[in-house]
């Protein structure tokens, strides 16, 4: 179910929503001006399972822009402790070997914005760039009852009426580098004991349900995309032999669409997954379609029709039972 439930022990009732990031969108902008969206959703079903961003932990959106798997930009939030129901965000700009450190550091580029949990996105802009954090509607749409029924499809999307928490940020094209192909993934980390912890991380859509064994998750979630091909291949060649009677060089190549875990965007093509992904993809049918081998193309659950069409396109949340 894309990266709903895959942080730490999100699994078992000890588990912390707020650290669970569920999905990653980037493509350009509405009005095509040279800057592009990046999205990072966490929380799934918001807000019944927390009701504020974690103020101990660092949200990231990090940016390869030279194609060597490492981190050239990174974009982090930070969250003050919530107060009667208020809470703000805080944006830094990290680059080089700064943007490598998981650390919130490097040019703030947005201190002590509100964080909008109501029905009206709140954006905000400066030096070119916006910002939308806050409660909103889930475009993940999947019909996840029948993908764990056996495919036996039912027609419900079991995030028609969900809600997350987004960050949503759209940066001018000059800042993620000059190629026009960038890799983008998200991790969230968490400070305790004395140290941050990174607890959840990804970039491509359900890659550690389908792939990742319940023990690895966590050792995943603190990995960096650099040793992704090294540590993954032969044990995700393993389950594609499994769910889709691969051979071992059809798994290999299959897997260069999603190893390492980063998602690339070329901005001089349109954007449509796996070349970035917009917030109507339909990223489940193209995950049952690599897992079965093409026996399973499609969950027949559509896009869901409540996106804004401008910034920042996320929904506006669903009213809360």
């Amino acid at each position: 179910m894309s990266h709903h439930l895959s942080g730490p022990n999100l699994r078992s009732p000890r588990g912390d929503a707020r650290l669970d990031l569920t999905d990653l969108f980037a493509f350009p902008a509405a009005d095509a001006s040279g800057r592009t969206v990046l999205i990072m959703n966490v929380n799934p079903y918001a807000p019944t399972q927390a009701t504020a961003f974690h103020p101990n932990a660092v949200y990231r959106l990090n940016i390869d822009s030279d194609g060597d798997d490492q981190a050239d930009v990174a974009y982090s939030f930070t969250f003050s402790d919530p107060d009667t129901g208020g809470q703000t965000v805080t944006v830094h700009r990290a680059t080089g070997e700064a943007a490598r450190k998981h650390e919130a550091t490097g040019d703030i580029l947005f201190a002590g914005v509100p964080v909008a949990f109501g029905d009206a996105p709140d954006v905000v802009g400066a030096d070119g760039y916006k910002l939308s954090v806050g409660l909103r509607s889930d475009p993940f749409f999947a019909d996840l009852e029948g993908i764990v029924n056996n495919f036996t499809w039912t027609g419900k999307d079991a995030m028609a009426e969900a809600n997350v928490f987004g960050i949503a940020l759209e940066v001018p094209d000059a800042e993620l580098g000059p190629d026009p192909t960038i890799g983008v993934w998200a991790r969230v980390s968490l400070h305790q004991d004395g140290q941050l912890i990174s607890v959840d991380r990804g970039a491509h859509p359900s890659l550690t349900a389908y792939f990742n064994a319940e023990e690895v998750k966590d050792a995943y979630n603190t990995g960096e995309p650099a040793d992704d091909w090294a540590k993954y291949r032969e044990p995700w060649t393993a389950v594609l032999q499994h769910t889709g009677d691969y051979t071992t060089e059809a798994a290999t190549e299959t897997l260069k669409l999603v190893l390492p875990d980063i998602l690339r965007y070329d901005r001089s093509r349109p954007a449509i997954y796996p070349n970035g992904r917009t917030l109507v993809d339909d990223v489940t049918s193209a995950r049952l379609a690599m897992v079965s081998g093409g026996k399973i193309t499609s969950d027949h659950i559509p896009p869901h029709v409540d996106l804004l069409p401008v910034f920042p396109h996320l929904g506006h949340p669903h009213p809360v039972n």
